[in-house]
């Protein structure tokens, strides 16, 4: 066993107060929010069941928390007005605030315009 790995392994919560395991190590019936939204689940207000640790070495470990399957509720369905919300949101993250028009991909933040009025003279070399 590794050094590392027998950091990280403490299935029994005395050292983390969770039980914890190394990265790709934890027991089956266990899983992360994401996988649980990819079997199409949440965490349904239950506790963390554990944890698993990948450790980094210029900062502290990367954690992930694990829930338990047998306890996850359903994902709740979307409504009208929530779906109207995002169509809205997702809208106004696609229209170029400078020429209004949609600019069929969402805006970079790091030019705040589509590309077409952020590079006006390439457009016209084009």
């Amino acid at each position: 066993m590794s050094a590392v790995f027998g950091k990280c392994f403490d299935p029994t919560g005395t050292r983390f107060g969770v039980p914890t395991y190394p990265w790709r190590y934890a027991p089956d019936g266990l899983c992360t929010r994401r996988q649980l939204r990819a079997r199409g689940l949440r965490p349904g207000g239950q506790p963390i069941a554990a944890q698993v640790l990948r450790p980094r070495y210029r900062r502290g470990p990367l954690v992930a928390y694990l829930y338990r399957i047998d306890r996850a509720k359903p994902v709740r369905a979307m409504t009208a007005a929530r779906l109207a919300a995002l169509a809205k949101a997702n809208h106004a993250r696609r229209t170029c605030p400078q020429c209004r028009q949609d600019a069929g991909y969402v805006i970079p933040a790091s030019l705040g315009t589509c590309v077409s009025c952020a590079y006006p003279e390439e457009q016209r070399a084009a």
